[in-house]
């Protein structure tokens, strides 16, 4: 190859290297950063260790081969041998890792998404089969029984429906940073108060008023998700406390805490990831779809703040979301 074409390879950052009668005789600043200074000179067998890819750049056409694990554990890029020359071939290297995660996330999660929706709709068809029965159907007690089942499931599909379209929304407007000026104390007061007939929720600060930049629809969604789990997994009769403070360093501390049992530290780095569940039978049980803590976190991410869970097993949980406190 040209010293003209060698000189511009070196200046790409894709990976690049010249493989000349099997031997690595160039490789750029990238490829020796992805695959060792030493494999100049390298038999490209030692230097690529992945045989569909030796095959291509030892064959006559050239052509392209992924290859697994060529940087980390999970990794997958794409090799694309262009024939150059007798004897010579220029091989490039693209990271195809991101695209092919992307792929696997959306995957699994519509996977995990029809599953969560298959298991409430069997069980609605099962006993609408039963009360189609004349036996079942005409005994007064088993059809209410069976109707206020096939009501909780419903609802439960009805939850899981709204909680995929929030995030849906969520994801779409991720980029656009929020500019509404929202006053979050009055806002936490007016969630707090939304469920007086569920629980004993109080609300503190220590200040009168903490604006921030956000989106009011999204950050009131955040408070009651929050307050909601708390009263759904805290103590029988406990008071879910909502505390808001303002500190001298511009970001508003927002924590939901409840008396409940707690989570086991296993969990915790968990919680987030859609579907996840710490308890799946009290969880389902409760009406959950096990998306609004993921749904909490993308919203505060989207407002440039922090989400975090600390608890501990027998003291409660507490729900902790930090945001820049708008600087007027």
């Amino acid at each position: 190859m040209a010293v003209e074409g060698v000189h511009l390879l070196e200046h790409i950052q894709t990976p690049a290297v010249i493989v000349s009668r099997g031997q690595v005789s160039f490789a750029n600043a990238a490829a020796k950063a992805l695959l060792g200074i030493h494999i100049v000179g390298q038999d490209v067998r030692i230097a690529i260790r992945d045989p569909r890819a030796v095959a291509v750049i030892l064959g006559d056409g050239g052509g392209n081969a992924k290859v697994a694990g060529l940087s980390v554990g999970g990794s997958v890029w794409e090799i694309d041998c262009k024939v150059i020359g007798i004897g010579e071939r220029l091989v490039t290297l693209y990271d195809l890792s991101v695209q092919v995660s992307v792929a696997r996330a959306h995957a699994d999660f519509v996977a995990n998404a029809s599953h969560e929706l298959r298991t409430p709709l069997a069980t609605v068809l099962g006993y609408v089969e039963t009360l189609m029965n004349p036996k079942a159907g005409g005994d007064e007690a088993t059809r209410e029984r069976f109707l206020k089942t096939i009501r909780h499931e419903a609802l439960r599909m009805q939850a899981l429906v709204s909680d995929l379209m929030s995030l849906s929304r969520i994801e779409a407007v991720k980029h656009e940073v929020p500019s509404e000026r929202i006053e979050m104390v009055s806002l936490a007061r007016e969630v707090g108060g939304e469920f007086r007939t569920g629980g004993s929720v109080t609300v503190s600060a220590n200040c009168e008023e903490a604006p921030v930049l956000g989106d009011r629809g999204q950050l009131a969604q955040v408070l009651r998700n929050l307050v909601d789990n708390a009263l759904k997994y805290g103590g029988k009769d406990g008071v879910v406390q909502v505390s808001l403070e303002a500190t001298n360093t511009g970001w508003l501390l927002l924590a939901v805490h409840d008396d409940g049992d707690g989570i086991a530290p296993e969990h915790l780095p968990r919680l987030t990831e859609r579907f996840y569940r710490a308890d799946t039978s009290r969880s389902r049980a409760a009406g959950g779809t096990g998306l609004g803590l993921s749904i909490v976190k993308h919203i505060v991410e989207r407002h440039r703040g922090r989400f975090d869970i600390t608890s501990r097993q027998g003291s409660g949980t507490t729900a902790s979301v930090m945001l820049p406190l708008r600087q007027d």
